[in-house]
């Protein structure tokens, strides 16, 4: 009986073995636990999606739930943000050129968190919402989540609103009423021709290094490794981190144009009846920029060219990233405060070009 016993535990170990490594020479095969029933999406709240392990306030990703970052990051009111890519098994996207947002597969989740730390008066860390991008039937679609007092969960809302804060920032207390966008204020600036689509995910965006858990490796490097994105080129022109110093001020101040305001200033966006086009990859002809360019909407009859060379107060690109009025402040949404880091190197830019326009 003891041998019979010994010969059915080893078959049952060795039936075990074989069917939990088959397919998979390195043994039983990961799974991402993330739920995505693209009938079923939008969820209720943003847990249902298992997007994160623990505390979901730590934003610690599960399996296959990766997380990126920009060389420049939009602009809002300060807020930090955290950023998390997901796909289906088995899809990936698909390189088109460097300026191009990837294309996508159906099932891609884009997720993006904002939140502020040292927040007044407890010098807590607050998230505020979680936006996501869901790739479904071929159309993306906004899922905006909003976090409760207790940092414990996030609950779908697309109607928008606002809600004050205060931080610290560098030792110096500020304020603002901050928005969340509504669904209606989310499409002026992420479509083409009134279809949704995302923005910043282009190669020329993406192409830089990420300290993962495991490693620093460049990003799309990385993308490839997981199965996410099919091929890159070796040379990509990439726009570069607007706050280093090291880099040429005209990459800089254009890698920060490119990404807080090319997504309006394009063909079949919101503001395409301008004449600017600010994608970095058009900004190297300088009237794309708007040097020496008359503008077509002047808030201030002073302001004789939207980039007028060595003279900022005449200038009305840095009159509306200046401002804070509604109907003048550039980009429209997202920014109730002045970011005072980006005016400053704007001017720097502006000041130092050679000669003068007409």
């Amino acid at each position: 009986m003891k041998k019979l016993y010994v010969l059915k535990t080893l078959l049952f170990l060795s039936l075990f073995i074989a069917l939990t490594s088959c397919g998979d020479d390195e043994g039983y095969k990961k799974v991402s636990p993330v739920q995505l029933d693209l009938t079923a999406v939008p969820y209720p709240k943003l847990s249902d999606y298992k997007f994160f392990k623990g505390e979901m306030k730590d934003h610690d990703p599960v399996y296959k739930v990766l997380p990126y970052d920009l060389n420049s990051g939009l602009f809002t009111d300060y807020a930090h943000k955290k950023r998390f890519i997901w796909m289906p098994e088995g899809v990936n996207a698909t390189y088109t050129a460097d300026a191009d947002i990837l294309d996508f597969p159906v099932g891609t989740v884009l997720i993006k968190s904002f939140y502020y730390d040292n927040v007044q008066p407890a010098n807590t860390t607050r998230i505020i919402e979680t936006r996501l991008l869901i790739k479904k039937d071929n159309a993306w679609i906004f899922a905006n989540y909003i976090w409760n007092d207790d940092q414990t969960e996030a609950t779908l809302d697309l109607a928008g609103g606002y809600t004050p804060i205060s931080w610290k920032e560098n030792g110096v207390t500020k304020s603002t009423n901050y928005q969340i966008p509504s669904a209606a204020e989310c499409l002026v600036c992420h479509k083409v021709n009134d279809s949704p689509i995302p923005i910043g995910v282009k190669p020329q965006n993406l192409n830089r290094s990420f300290a993962y858990p495991d490693g620093t490796e460049n990003q799309l490097s990385r993308w490839i490794d997981e199965g996410y994105l099919d091929d890159k080129p070796n040379d990509i022109t990439s726009t570069v981190d607007w706050t280093d110093e090291t880099k040429p001020l005209d990459l800089r101040v254009r890698s920060y144009i490119d990404i807080n305001c090319a997504h309006c200033h394009k063909e079949g966006s919101h503001c395409d009846y301008m004449s600017m086009r600010f994608a970095f990859s058009e900004t190297v002809n300088p009237q794309n920029i708007g040097i020496c360019v008359p503008p077509q909407e002047k808030p201030d009859p002073a302001l004789t060219h939207i980039v007028a060379k060595r003279n900022p107060e005449r200038s009305a690109l840095f009159y509306r990233i200046s401002s804070v009025v509604p109907s003048e402040r550039m980009p429209i949404l997202g920014r109730t405060v002045v970011h005072e880091e980006a005016v400053a190197m704007i001017e720097q830019w502006i000041n130092a070009m050679e000669g003068s326009c007409p």
